[in-house]
């Protein structure tokens, strides 16, 4: 008898962030019950689980909006006891401001935040002690809005995808220096390879300005840190904004799709679509349709079940990888919130 994707979840937890609650929403792994809620300030974006030290770090990126258009840019961090669910600190990274994405070497016990430019300096990556919870530094990206950031399994090397700028920053983390810029026409999600030997980056960015300006064919660009060059094209039918890796070597891939309204100048929103290729060899292994303007993909830790934020449905798609079944669907709308974001897997306490 074939053992069911839930069995043996008992225990673990999955986070949520609202980003207009403001709140990070605990639900059984195994049940999909709700647990209970932490209140954060506005606006929470993105969360990473540290099992170290057995925090959930959550960034808290505008005082409203989203990147183009908010009421101005938030400085800090939440720190979050899953356990308790309560929080324990609040850093603040001032004067970087606008953090957005976590990168996590547990080894070495640093997180990675990317963090907006600002009047005097580039955009950048602000490097932390998990333990004592205080920067170590920083690194210069060159581009005025690094959004999301991955580095290797190694703790090595680093990505940081630019919305605005042509490219994608390379950055060696352990001499803390930007080495290379990889031309990629505007970028959103990233993942990088269990063998560190190849970047997948979503691209174009999602520009939802209404210009009338043809944009370049949406897809996965694969990159190669040894030569900073786009050596493939994992081409998709819409843009993409969130890419993951699970632990299997599946490459999941959230596609955005919108339906012509008269009048309207980008239409109105369809159910969204997860795609799912294989890292290795690249094929793509198949879809489902998921709720609306997916923004973040996570996954269990043993690669089965397959996580979806959708911000504009406010809802979270939980999807078997194997079959490509859709199990269940989360709404955070019923518990009073919207814009469902970033997500972290929290296992049980050992």
């Amino acid at each position: 008898m074939q053992q069911s994707p839930r069995t043996g979840r008992e225990g673990d937890v999955l986070a949520v962030v609202s980003q207009s609650g403001p709140t990070v929403s605990f639900f059984d792994a195994a049940s999909d019950r709700h647990l209970g809620d932490v209140q954060v300030p506005s606006e929470p974006h993105e969360l990473c689980f540290d099992p170290t030290q057995r925090l959930l770090w959550c960034t808290l990126t505008y005082h409203s909006g989203y990147y183009h258009a908010n009421g101005g840019r938030r400085t800090e961090l939440a720190v979050i006891d899953p356990d308790s669910r309560r929080i324990v600190e609040i850093v603040d990274l001032a004067p970087e401001h606008g953090p957005h994405g976590l990168a996590l070497d547990t080894a070495r016990g640093r997180l990675y935040v990317s963090v907006e430019s600002g009047p005097d300096r580039t955009g950048g990556v602000v490097v932390l002690d998990t333990r004592t919870r205080r920067p170590l530094g920083r690194i210069d990206t060159d581009a005025p809005g690094p959004h999301w950031f991955a580095i290797d399994p190694a703790g090595r090397t680093g990505y940081a995808t630019n919305k605005e700028a042509p490219f994608v920053s390379v950055v060696d983390l352990e001499r803390g220096v930007l080495t290379a810029k990889v031309e990629v026409p505007g970028s959103e999600g990233l993942a990088v390879s269990a063998d560190g030997a190849h970047a997948f980056v979503a691209a174009p960015y999602g520009n939802f300005s209404g210009s009338a300006e043809e944009p370049p064919a949406a897809g996965i660009r694969v990159i190669d840190p040894r030569t900073a060059s786009v050596v493939d094209t994992l081409p998709t039918e819409n843009v993409i904004l969130p890419v993951h890796l699970t632990s299997t070597g599946k490459l999941l891939a959230g596609e955005l799709r919108m339906t012509a309204e008269p009048g309207a100048r980008l239409g109105r929103h369809a159910p969204g679509r997860l795609s799912v290729f294989c890292a290795d060899t690249r094929k793509r292994l198949g879809e489902v349709e998921v709720g609306l303007f997916p923004l973040t993909i996570t996954s269990s830790p043993d690669g089965r079940l397959g996580y979806v934020a959708c911000v504009i449905s406010s809802t979270v798609d939980i999807v078997d990888l194997e079959t490509l079944e859709r199990l269940a669907c989360l709404d955070i709308t019923k518990l009073g919130e919207a814009g469902a974001h970033g997500m972290a897997y929290v296992p049980r306490r050992a």
